[in-house]
């Protein structure tokens, strides 16, 4: 046990400075659901990273390695519910980069890294933790920290996959056992979305909510697995209210979808981060963006559309996997209405500049394409790296206390 915390500990220590130290603007994009789409081998373990929401996480994330089964290992899931497959295959998520090259190299042949079931707090102590060893003859074995002596270990197979230092895929041979990871995770508790909203800050919104069968459908169908709503407090919603009702039908529903975002994130989180995400009207529009920027300002946050600014103002509620906070506007998507374009620099006092023409006025009829729309399908990598930093330090007092 001593020499595996030892490898613990240098694993905390070097992941906590390389996340630190590493720029964001160096970050590279990837899908792990595009790039596992290509080898039908493991179509199952792809649609379960989906499933649980797995795969948005990874996606939002610098720096990781995926440690994928087959469709004929998958088979060992079969017996666990929803919420315990997210645990189990969060452990299969390790928050540093391991190519095949640096498995090979490992000091001392051995090393600890943390997993995401370690990373986001799901884990208790240090079972969230990874040990991979390098054995003679090329053999490497991946077993969890809590693993049963009796576990026989997963072996690495093959590299999938690998933009170095951003994202390994590796092909093991099985499922990692885990006693904690395959726990029993309690369902959450019942919750009325209408009736919660209702009784805080946001009845008009709930209304609009209840009277959109699509909408209050998608909402209910996501929120056991992850969901943060930020809803318009009465009055942005009623000052909100005209240009709403000249919307289509279609147009309504993408923009309530449009302040969903299918994960959950705590206050903390969005105070401490940075950046784009997407939302339930990204994933059911394919050829929309939908994204909108989660920007903080000491403890102020807000939410930047390039149409309008929304700040929150409140906790409607929040308890994992649901988080509802109160905002003080209307989301209002770039491709629903005109973006606000930023104010031109001052002329310099030797020429003269004609206006620029203004932007085309606001869609009320429909969602028209923007060719300039970012890209919100992977949301952003600073997310993950400050709580995956987070994580591993507590990890590391916990050990040494």
């Amino acid at each position: 046990m001593a020499r595996s915390q030892h490898y613990i500990l240098l694993a905390v220590a070097a992941m906590a400075l390389a996340l630190l130290a590493s720029p964001v603007a160096a970050a590279k994009s990837f899908n792990i659901t595009k790039i596992l789409a290509a080898h039908p081998e493991y179509s199952k373990f792809n649609a379960m990273l989906s499933k649980t929401r797995l795969a948005y996480d990874i996606n939002r994330r610098q720096t990781i390695t995926v440690l994928a089964v087959d469709n004929a290992a998958m088979a060992a899931l079969d017996q666990y519910s929803l919420p315990t497959v997210r645990h189990i295959l969060s452990l299969h998520v390790l928050v540093d980069y391991y190519g095949a090259k640096k498995l090979r190299g490992l000091p001392n042949g051995a090393t600890a890294s943390a997993s995401m079931f370690q990373a986001t707090g799901a884990a208790g102590g240090m079972s969230g933790y990874v040990n991979i060893t390098s054995h003679k003859g090329g053999k490497i074995d991946f077993v969890s920290q809590d693993a049963d002596d009796t576990a026989t270990p997963s072996r690495y197979v093959k590299s999938i996959k690998e933009l170095p230092y951003d994202i390994a895929v590796l092909q093991v041979s099985s499922v990692l056992s885990s006693s904690e990871a395959e726990a029993p995770v309690p369902p959450p508790a019942p919750v009325d979305l209408v009736e919660l909203l209702s009784k805080k800050y946001c009845k008009s919104f709930a209304e609009l909510v209840a009277g959109n069968d699509d909408v209050f459908r998608a909402l209910n169908e996501t929120k056991d697995n992850g969901l943060t709503l930020f809803c318009p407090v009465d009055a942005a919603a009623s000052a909100f209210a005209p240009k709403y009702k000249n919307l289509t039908a279609k147009a309504k529903t993408a923009i309530l979808l449009y302040h969903a975002v299918p994960d959950y994130f705590s206050l903390q989180l969005l105070k401490s981060n940075n950046g784009m995400v997407s939302t339930l009207a990204t994933t059911s529009y394919v050829k929309k963006d939908y994204s909108f920027d989660v920007k903080n300002d000491d403890e102020d946050v807000t939410l930047a559309t390039k149409v309008v600014t929304s700040t929150i103002t409140a906790t409607v509620g929040d308890s994992e996997p649901l988080a509802v906070y109160a905002v003080s506007k209307f989301l209002q998507p770039k491709e629903l209405f005109k973006v606000v374009q930023a104010p031109a620099p001052a002329p310099e006092p030797s020429k003269k500049k004609g206006k620029t023409g203004d932007a085309d006025d606001e869609s009320s009829s429909d969602d028209s394409d923007d060719s300039t729309a970012d890209n919100g399908a992977a949301a952003p990598a600073v997310f993950g790296r400050w709580a995956t930093v987070a994580a591993t330090v507590g990890a590391a007092l916990a050990l040494l206390g």
